[in-house]
């Protein structure tokens, strides 16, 4: 909305005149009823029919300006929907050549993008545009010009025809909101469905040799259940914006002629009714239905595609100017600078395992704010490890860009990346060496308060004891898969990295030892925690969850997701069930 408004706002001079041809619309409207009315009570009906067809000439008059008119409108349209869609090319353009110049690894990216952009989004863009603002403006100004025209006629018949305009209007309005939320729960229901019957079509014979047909076919039933009451839902849903139609586009009319006899004791002459009625069927009604299918059809269009070209600190889609975007107005495919950098951005990077080998991500945009505590989930081999590592700059993506607090990690030596961000992997290395220098690896200068104040938030005081104190030689040999771990979970805390990412490095640990490290680790000041989850806490323990599926992905958080990620939705039954 305020992108609209600024946008709205610097055309101001378009719409104004938009508006004026549009009152000589709505003049348009007021002579038709008003003419027919004048023609049947002062001519016909009054035994003078010349006088009758006079009105009716004046009517016909009224109705031949509609040419000139209706070009006028269209010229002042073009005022506005030209610059719209000037703008979002500028803007698409803009974006991409700034893309390609910052990181020329992403020119193929960058190219595809706004191809897209430039055949496809800014032409669903234009036309929806200018469809919604022909719809909304042809009904504002009938309605103006019928509600004036009755109001002329016989105050009585806004009495009767208002109402149930307004009652239908407001059914319309109100069914918005839980008819997209019905539509969306439709849509996830019914992947999930076909997710899971695509599933237990490739493991029947197994289902079949170990004789859990019957709790396969309960976990489906319940799918099937869930996608019959989405149904349902929109069917009801459905249900309630058709009769919003109907009151509004049809009950008015059978309201007036219900209520004829009782205008007619209210004085109202036979012409002012046929006037009121020719309002209704031949301007008010029309406009209305064309409106309400506009708002619920192109309306949403145009939201969608305008969301793929403005972000939150971006300026209006005509910005002025066919400029790149600048530090603290940068567009949603742009670096964020440094100052104000998110602690993870990716901007369609793909990974795939070599050349002509499917891609384990694709497309993949990321931000994760600074001190933000991130979990990645997905099924075995999926990538998650893969993606961890490209992010902590181990491996280089096949296309994208990759950053860290602003910064880009390509061509990075390990020292740079030290500094930037640290790996816990699976398998914890311990060296020979003291127990100090072990925690102090990635940080040899650390004094003694910070490695005190790493043993004291990892509870490692009684490993440290058993170990014969800081200064104790270690022999990883004798250490345990969970102490060793605990070890490196030290070492990343000691560590001034302010990334840290965990790699299923505690799951060694019992949960309640897991869930304080994680805590721990997340608490440390100036911290961003990203976890590959191999439980269920760890999800549910993060601010958002990035699910794996394939090349896509989806991003949210642990509700979000579980209304929205069938994957997701599986997972976490998994883990109930195994838990």
């Amino acid at each position: 909305m305020p992108h609209a408004r600024s946008f709205l706002w610097r055309h101001r001079r378009a719409l104004l005149r938009l508006g004026a041809w549009s009152l000589l619309e709505s003049a348009q409207t007021f002579l038709l009823g008003i003419c027919l009315a004048r023609a049947l009570d002062q001519g016909f009906l009054a035994g003078r029919p010349a006088v009758g067809l006079v009105w009716l000439a004046v009517a016909a008059g009224s109705v031949l300006l509609a040419g000139p008119v209706l070009r006028g409108v269209f010229g002042q349209l073009s005022e506005l929907v030209e610059p719209l869609r000037d703008g979002l090319v500028r803007r698409a353009v803009g974006q991409a050549l700034h893309r390609a110049v910052t990181d020329p690894a992403q020119a193929a990216v960058a190219e595809r993008s706004a191809v897209s952009r430039l055949t496809q989004q800014t032409e669903i863009a234009r036309d929806s545009f200018a469809g919604l603002v022909l719809t909304l403006r042809s009904f504002l100004f009938t309605a103006a010009g019928a509600f004036a025209g009755m109001l002329t006629l016989a105050p009585e018949l806004l009495l009767v025809v208002v109402p149930p305009m307004l009652l239908g209007l407001v059914l319309f309005l109100l069914t918005l909101a839980p008819m997209a939320t019905a539509q969306r729960r439709f849509l996830d229901a019914d992947e999930a469905f076909t997710d899971r019957a695509g599933a237990l079509r490739g493991q029947l014979r197994d289902l079949v040799a170990c004789g859990t047909t019957g709790a396969a076919a309960d976990r489906a039933g319940v799918l099937v259940d869930e996608a019959a009451a989405s149904t349902r839902s929109l069917a009801r849903w459905t249900a309630v914006r058709t009769l919003a139609l109907g009151v509004a586009g049809q009950l008015p009319v059978v309201l007036l002629l219900v209520a004829t006899p009782w205008l007619r004791d209210q004085g109202v002459t036979t012409g002012a009714l046929m006037g009121a009625l020719a309002y209704l069927v031949q301007s008010l009604l029309p406009a209305l239905q064309t409106m309400m299918t506009a708002v619920g059809a192109a309306g949403s269009r145009l939201v969608v595609v305008l969301d793929r070209f403005v972000s939150a600190g971006a300026e209006g889609a005509d910005g002025g100017g066919s400029r790149t975007a600048e530090a603290g107005d940068h567009g949603p495919d742009d670096p964020p600078a440094a100052g104000s950098a998110p602690a993870v951005w990716c901007r369609g990077v793909r990974v795939s395992y070599g050349a002509g080998a499917r891609p384990l991500v694709e497309g993949l945009d990321l931000s994760i704010e600074a001190g933000e505590r991130v979990a990645i989930v997905g099924p075995s081999g999926i990538g998650k490890s893969t993606l961890a590592h490209v992010l902590s700059g181990l491996h280089a993506p096949d296309e994208g860009s990759v950053r860290l607090a602003g910064q880009p990690i390509a061509g990075r030596s390990p020292r740079e990346l030290a500094r930037m961000r640290v790996l816990l992997p699976q398998q914890g290395y311990v060296f020979a060496g003291s127990v100090r220098e072990n925690l102090a690896q990635l940080d040899p200068g650390a004094g003694d308060d910070r490695v005190a104040r790493a043993v004291a938030a990892l509870r490692l005081d009684s490993l440290v004891g058993r170990l014969g104190g800081l200064e104790a030689d270690v022999d990883p040999g004798t250490l345990s898969a969970g102490e060793r771990q605990a070890l490196c979970l030290g070492r990343a805390y000691v560590s001034p990295a302010p990334l840290l990412i965990l790699d299923e490095s505690t799951c060694h640990l019992d949960p309640a030892a897991e869930a304080h490290a994680e805590d721990a680790l997340a608490n440390r000041p100036d911290t961003t925690l990203i976890v590959i989850a191999h439980r269920l806490s760890s999800a549910l323990r993060a601010d958002r969850v990035l699910v794996l599926d394939g090349a896509g992905t989806a991003f949210g958080t642990h509700e979000s997701l579980l209304r929205d990620s069938p994957l997701y939705r599986d997972l976490a039954g998994h883990w109930n069930a195994s838990g």
